[in-house]
């Protein structure tokens, strides 16, 4: 047996034991969690400087390395968001439905854990406890394997949560972190159908094609981020100078940030140069189409390529378009499923916007910013699926179960 079929074999035998917790142990354990991140704060963050310090003698860009790095503020959120997990309802032996067939047999559907869950990503260490917590409140036994960039922070954050598991009376093989970090054995992990239930990859569009395309273990395809924000003529202009700014300057390293603009011509004029300039003043290049350079002549002159690409960068493209119809099609034809805005006062255009894009998430004059599994109130969130089998947007911990039905009989057979 390798050493991942062992990992698997005790992943199950965690899984089972997880399945009979009731909700208060469950509750505990996580508490212990929280806490044990908070207390181990320094070790955390030095084992971070390693990571953070191979990333930039490996030349790593700027905006990647915000993925990577851990400070005690960032500690302190994925405690809290281990206590927000802690406050959530139970979703393990809710009752979805239940009924009396003709035959009387007694009919009920209820919500079950989906077992062993894989979780494969890239340098983003509060992966390791989101996970970790969300998998563990639907009774999920998790196996984790993080990127290379990320690898010392994982070891001790994944240390830190079997301790307080260990502490809490549980099996630490609830979380269990793959320390390898080859491709070699990321592929195995991806074909450990006997094992694991399901796979969840995070990273760029890239990576995660990468896993749909080499994984034979079921997966929930998780979210790249080419997200556009359309400004339509009805649009409140400061708002949506606010709102562009915020979605694409705070962390543009993240798959929920702006990476594209779409203007009505209506106020492309009016709006572009203002746009232009604050965009400038927070180091984003701008890039755009034909329309756009003429009226701005400094813009970067977008390619055909551009509308399709994820930046995760201080990089953004803006398209002017004739109105809301163009703006959808360019939309739907060049998205990842991922996050869609409109910034209009017009509820007809809104309207129109959020029910024709298609997206996980489609807003009306807010940032794209807010599709995360903590601003949903889901406490933290295992990733953004932008499939429509099983889940779609921010999973938590109701999206990490299956159902099961139970059929309570007095002796009947079919005739």
């Amino acid at each position: 047996m390798t050493d991942l079929e062992k990992m698997g074999q005790n992943a199950q035998s965690a899984a089972f034991e997880l399945g009979q917790l009731g909700t208060q142990k469950k509750n505990n354990a996580l508490l212990n969690m929280a806490n044990a991140l908070v207390l181990n704060t320094k070790k955390i963050i030095d084992a971070n400087k390693e990571d953070i310090a191979n990333a930039k003698k490996n030349g790593i860009k700027e905006a990647m390395i915000d993925r990577l790095l851990l400070t005690p503020d960032r500690i302190n959120d994925m405690s809290d968001g281990l206590r927000q997990v802690m406050d959530l309802p139970d979703p393990i032996g809710k009752i979805e439905r239940g009924w009396e067939t003709v035959t009387g047999l007694d009919i009920t559907q209820e919500r079950v854990p989906l077992g062993v869950i894989g979780m494969i990503y890239e340098a983003r260490p509060n992966v390791t406890v989101d996970a970790a917590g969300l998998c563990f409140k639907a009774g999920n036994a998790v196996i984790l394997r993080g990127g290379k960039e990320a690898i010392n922070s994982n070891i001790i954050l994944s240390e830190t949560l079997r301790s307080a598991l260990k502490d809490s009376g549980i099996t630490p093989d609830a979380v269990q972190l793959i320390d390898d970090v080859s491709h070699e054995t990321a592929q195995k992990m991806m074909e450990l159908t006997d094992y694991i239930d399901v796979l969840i990859p995070r990273g760029s569009g890239k990576f995660i094609k990468m896993v749909v395309n080499k994984a034979k273990v079921p997966i929930i395809e998780t979210g790249a981020g080419n997200c556009h924000i359309y400004v339509d003529k009805g649009a409140d202009l400061e708002k949506a100078l606010k709102i562009i700014i915020n979605a694409k300057v705070q962390r543009p390293s993240v798959c929920n940030a702006a990476e594209k603009v779409v203007l009505h011509k209506d106020i492309a004029n009016q709006f572009l140069p203002k746009l232009y300039s604050a965009l400038r003043a927070n180091n984003v290049e701008v890039r755009g189409d034909t329309l756009a350079k003429a009226i701005v002549p400094d813009i970067v002159p977008a390619t055909d390529e551009d509308w399709g690409t994820e930046y995760d960068d201080y990089i953004i493209a803006i398209k002017i378009v004739d109105g809301i119809d163009d703006a959808i099609k360019h939309i739907n034809k060049y998205n990842t499923k991922h996050s869609e805005s409109i910034i209009t006062e017009n509820y007809s255009a809104s309207r129109q916007f959020m029910k024709q894009i298609d997206a996980a998430v489609v807003y009306t004059n807010a940032s794209t910013r807010f599709t995360d599994g903590q601003q949903f109130g889901f406490g933290a969130e295992i990733g953004i699926s932008t499939q429509k089998l099983h889940a779609r947007g921010p999973m938590g911990a109701n999206e990490l179960t299956t159902t099961k039905y139970l059929v309570q009989g007095d002796g009947q057979i079919r005739e």
